[in-house]
């Protein structure tokens, strides 16, 4: 019998599961646990949805029940299902980072978990039965500083001298359009600099897509903004630890993790005032907050930033330095420890 069920039903690796993945790395030697789903990197092979209800059907050694541990809609309905319908002995903890109202099913959804843990305080005001306020943290022995950041990025066989990335799915809301203006504005005076698109578009983005290749290529820019794709899971550390700057300008974020991963391998940040971006920026010694839609602010803070090596290497260093002081993997394990310890002593 399992204590701990996680659940995985994505088949994209999204933000979600990487966070979730960081945390199952830390938990395998806490808890008889297993991961239900589709397979995550560095985590036990999964189980079927249905292996998880029968490892779950009877209560397990020296635990009034197990958990599932949910992060998603699809993965609410099936805890649901296996603790309302199956009747099985179980209680559902969800993961919440939206910082917006959510719909009326997913509302719904939520009001049936047994407690929610908020990644902040701000998402704690959209959902009931919060049970811990626990932020999400980043594996600072994947994601680290490169010994030799020029070397580092010649690795990773991109073009150019240096490079910058925005990372995440290609559309509006993830301010995709933003970073190429801002792009066009900055790479024509730093021509050693390669920019990346780091993500993929979903079928109702193509068109979006397509535009952003049509304006980098009228502007002659095609050889230097670049749009690689999805990068592996296994691959990102080092790409990341190669850049000289993570740069997120999403219109609407609810956590964001692509500015703590670059924080972690030693590479400052550029982004708009969503999610957790601000709280991680240490009031600028991390990170820059720009202002909305303003790309000339957007390159103009980039070409400052890149143009004085000493405060880059300041940034840089602070930036790690948070990382794993403030917002580490360990961190976020035993802040949903705590919660699922509170169900437990509940009975």
């Amino acid at each position: 019998m399992a204590e701990l069920i996680v659940t995985n039903f994505n088949r994209n690796f999204t933000g979600v599961s990487a966070t979730a993945a960081g945390v199952i790395r830390k938990q395998m030697g806490r808890y008889d646990m297993a991961l239900a789903g589709v397979a995550l990197p560095g985590c036990p092979d999964p189980v079927t949805t249905a292996q998880a209800r029968a490892l779950t059907r009877r209560v397990p050694v020296h635990r009034p029940f197990a958990i599932w541990h949910v992060r998603r809609n699809t993965e609410m309905r099936a805890a649901l299902w296996a603790r309302d319908v199956l009747r099985l002995p179980i209680r559902i903890v969800f993961t919440s980072a939206a910082i917006r109202r959510h719909s009326a099913f997913p509302r719904w959804l939520i009001s049936r978990m047994d407690a929610v843990i908020a990644t902040t305080e701000a998402a704690a005001g959209f959902v009931p039965h919060v049970r811990g306020i626990v932020p999400h943290g980043v594996d600072t022995e994947r994601f680290s500083p490169a010994e030799d950041r020029a070397a580092a990025w010649a690795a990773t066989g991109f073009p150019g001298a240096c490079g910058i990335a925005t990372i995440g799915r290609i559309r509006p809301e993830k301010g995709s359009e933003r970073f190429v203006e801002a792009m066009l504005r900055l790479l024509p005076d730093h021509p050693g600099l390669t920019a990346l698109l780091i993500g993929r578009a979903g079928r109702s983005h193509q068109a979006f897509l397509d535009g952003l290749r049509s304006q980098v290529a009228a502007a002659g820019l095609s050889d230097r903004i670049l749009f690689p794709g999805e990068i592996a899971p296994d691959a990102l550390p080092a790409l990341m630890r190669g850049l000289s700057a993570v740069v997120q300008l999403p219109r609407y974020e609810g956590y964001g993790m692509a500015p703590l991963e670059g924080m972690a391998s030693g590479v400052p940040f550029v982004a708009t005032d969503q999610g957790y971006y601000r709280s991680f920026s240490g009031q600028g010694s991390a990170g820059i907050i720009v202002a909305e839609d303003d790309p000339k602010a957007t390159a103009q803070a980039l070409a400052d930033l890149l143009s004085d090596p000493d405060r880059h290497r300041r940034m840089a260093r602070t930036a790690h330095e948070a990382a794993a002081s403030h917002f580490s993997i360990q961190a976020e394990a035993d802040g949903i420890d705590a919660v699922y310890q509170q169900l437990w002593r509940e009975g």
